[in-house]
């Protein structure tokens, strides 16, 4: 029997062992560092800093470490638990001469002392040998949980492009009617300038002239409506860059024209790639994997299980002779096998038999959900880039054609040919049919840009 003392002994040592090695294994959290900020953003640029400041990254990657820590700690309980137990007794008895006890259970031992002293000391292992699969399919579920949170960073990298993506062409499109609005402010200058000197000359009246006046008031209301979107959409994107909110962001100036009216992927070949190889897909596969392990961890319920136990332990008192002489005669050795055989638990099984299944169909029901909103999602991109492409050459046909109205209107008011009215109308059809080219060129470009991100190509401008 001391030699399985020993050999309990000998397990103790080497699980301290790996212990103190895990923790010397232990990982530091990581610190991130941060880069040298551009001076003029390229949606490269933006992309790229966001993936490396955004909590929402750096948080799932934080449940990716902590997703690991639960894969060990799973792991973990295949290993036996070892546990150390001591109690020490100190016994007074003032009215008494003298007083028999007995210690270690059989041996019996007159004490003269009114005070005593005594101690026990265990050391016990234990250790699960059958659990109807427990602690395997336990493994299992820490491993998919892993590889959750690892496909949940990917997932929100992702998402932060789609964002960045949307707000980048947003402010670009801002920008460029802002500078048509200056444009427009600059010519309703130059037009009043010239009215003004023409009503001087005596060939507009006051009431023209206000006609000019009310016009360039309108040009700079508009521009402030511009701006104010665009600052509005430029905070949005510094908020997903983690930048100050007094930062400069000054974004850099793509070639656009060329990519407008580029070919458009085939739809239905989007999709197939997008459903292989997005994560949200496998995160639904992940999730469907769950449901038939949790099913198996339900159905363990009715299995036995079987634990196995060994332990030494020893005692000594005071008034018994040497300490060590006494540790060595009180030294027991135990093992032992329990099996627990489960009759009835009221159901519980079953029902969690049951819940596991339903749980199976709901995700699956998901999952269908998922792959139509793809579909949708796709098809909508498509649908949206052919159409802004055909709005976009409709709508450049349109300015060309109001451009040459406007440009024939003005030198005809300026031969005293066509009055205010004529002109002011030309003026704003031009500058409604530039802000629908506008709007049609980048809504084309987002949508194109977004489709063939689905496709797997990178986006760029």
């Amino acid at each position: 029997m001391k030699s399985i003392g020993l050999i309990i002994l000998a397990g103790c040592m080497s699980l301290m062992s790996v212990n103190a090695q895990a923790q010397g294994n232990a990982t530091t959290p990581a610190v991130t560092v941060e880069s040298e900020k551009p001076y003029t953003w390229t949606l490269q640029d933006c992309i790229d800093w966001a993936k490396q400041q955004s909590i929402t990254v750096q948080r799932r990657k934080v449940n990716v470490r902590s997703s690991q820590v639960e894969l060990k700690d799973a792991k973990a309980n295949r290993l036996p638990t070892v546990d150390f137990t001591t109690y020490q007794n100190v016994s007074n008895r003032p009215f008494q001469e003298s007083y028999s006890g007995v210690v270690g259970g059989s041996e019996v031992v007159t004490f003269n002392n009114k005070n005593s002293y005594s101690g026990n000391y265990s050391l016990g292992a234990s250790m699960n040998l059958y659990n109807g699969g427990v602690t395997k399919n336990n493994i299992r579920l820490a491993e998919i949980n892993t590889q959750i949170a690892e496909l949940n960073v990917t997932y929100s990298e992702l998402n932060i492009v789609e964002q960045i993506t949307q707000l980048y062409v947003q402010i670009l499109y801002s920008q460029d009617a802002v500078n048509h609005d200056d444009e427009l402010i600059a010519l309703g200058e130059a037009q009043l300038e010239q009215a003004r000197a023409r009503k001087e000359a005596g060939l507009l009246n006051k009431a023209d002239v206000s006609q000019f006046e009310s016009q360039l008031a309108q040009d700079k209301y508009q521009k402030v409506a511009h701006e104010t979107t665009l600052e509005g959409y430029r905070l949005q994107l510094k908020q997903l860059l983690e930048l100050d909110g007094d930062e400069n962001l000054t974004l850099a100036d793509p070639v656009l024209e060329n990519n407008v009216l580029a070919e458009l992927p085939n739809k239905q070949q989007v999709y197939e790639h997008a459903l292989a190889t997005r994560p949200e897909f496998k995160l639904q596969q992940l999730a469907m994997d769950k449901t038939y392990i949790n099913e198996e961890i339900a159905k363990a319920g009715k299995r036995p299980i079987i634990n196995a136990n060994a332990g030494i332990s020893t005692t000594n008192s005071s008034g018994s002779g040497n300490m060590f002489t006494q540790l060595k005669k009180q030294w027991n050795n135990g093992i032992g096998v329990s099996l627990s055989i489960p009759i009835w638990d009221h159901g519980k099984t079953k029902n969690a038999v049951a819940r596991a299944r339903l749980e199976r169909e709901n995700t699956y029901l998901d999952m269908v959900e998922a792959q139509k909103n793809l579909w949708k999602t796709i098809e909508n991109y498509w649908l949206q880039a052919r159409n802004n492409q055909q709005r976009y050459i409709a709508a450049q046909e349109n300015v060309d054609y109001c451009r040459e109205s406007y440009n024939l209107t003005s030198e005809q008011f300026r031969l005293g040919l066509k009055n205010i009215v004529e002109l002011t109308r030309d003026k704003t059809n031009l500058s409604a049919a530039t802000q629908q080219m506008l709007q049609a060129k980048y809504e084309a470009l987002l949508s194109m840009a977004l489709l063939k991100y689905y496709n797997g190509e990178p986006i760029s401008f």
